[in-house]
C-alpha cells in the first residue's frame, strides 16, 4: 500500500492543490492523510523507488526500528518518521515526528518549511536543519521530544525516503508504532516535557 502517497498526490491535483506550496493545500493534505484508516508499513518500506541506504541531513525517512537498550525505555516507536537533523558514523539524530499529537506536529512541521533549502518542494528539497540550531530557534519550540539517537545496526529494514511531495502526507499517515505504551500516553508525555 505504498501507492497512498501517489494516492493523495493525485487526489490533491485534482482538487487543484500543489503539495506543500501554499498552507490551504498543506492542511488540505493533512486532513486527507489523517483520514486514512490504516496504511500499510512493509509496503511503504517495500517500495522499491523510495529505498535507501544512506540517510541524508534534512531527510525525511520511516523505517522499521529495534532500539538498543529497550528494555529500559519506556515506550519506542518501532516505525519511526525521522526528519535528519545530524550524521554520525554508527547512525543519526533526528526528529521522530511520531513523538507529537497531530496538532503539535503540524505546528513544528510548518516551522520546518521555512527552512528548507528550496521552493520547488521535490526531490531536491531538503531541511537545512540541525540539533543546535533547533534549540536556538523559538519557532521550533516543541522539537525535544522527538529528538532520537537511531544506531545502523538497529534497523530492522531499509530506509524508505518521503519526497517532499509527500511531507504532509506522511505526517499524518496512521503508522506509529508505539510499543509498551499507547499513542495517547506517548502524546501526553511529549505535551508534558514542552
Amino acid at each position: 500500500m505504498a501507492y497512498i502517497f501517489d494516492k493523495l498526490l493525485a487526489q490533491g491535483i485534482r482538487a487543484g492543490n500543489i503539495p506543500a506550496r501554499t498552507r490551504a493545500a498543506r492542511n488540505w493534505y493533512r486532513d486527507q492523510a489523517a483520514g486514512v484508516g490504516r496504511a500499510n508499513r512493509k509496503g511503504i518500506v517495500a517500495d522499491k523507488d523510495r529505498l535507501r541506504s544512506k540517510v541524508v541531513v534534512g531527510g525525511m525517512y520511516m523505517f522499521f526500528y529495534d532500539p538498543k537498550g529497550k528494555k529500559q525505555l519506556p515506550y519506542y516507536d518501532r516505525f519511526p518518521l525521522v526528519v535528519v537533523t545530524d550524521i554520525y558514523s554508527d547512525g543519526f539524530l533526528g526528529l521522530n515526528l511520531h513523538y507529537l499529537p497531530p496538532t503539535l506536529r503540524a505546528k513544528l512541521m510548518d516551522g520546518l518549511y521555512t527552512i528548507s533549502n528550496n521552493k520547488k518542494f521535490d526531490e531536491t528539497t531538503r531541511m537545512k536543519v540541525s540539533y543546535d540550531m533547533l534549540k536556538s530557534a523559538s519557532k521550533f519550540k516543541g522539537f525535544q521530544p522527538c529528538v532520537k539517537r537511531y544506531l545502523n545496526s538497529h534497523l530492522k529494514s531499509r530506509l524508505a525516503y518521503i519526497n517532499a511531495t509527500e511531507w504532509d502526507s506522511a505526517l499524518f499517515l496512521p503508522v506509529e508504532q508505539f510499543a509498551k505504551a499507547g499513542k495517547s500516553e506517548v502524546w501526553a508525555d511529549s505535551r508534558r516535557a514542552i
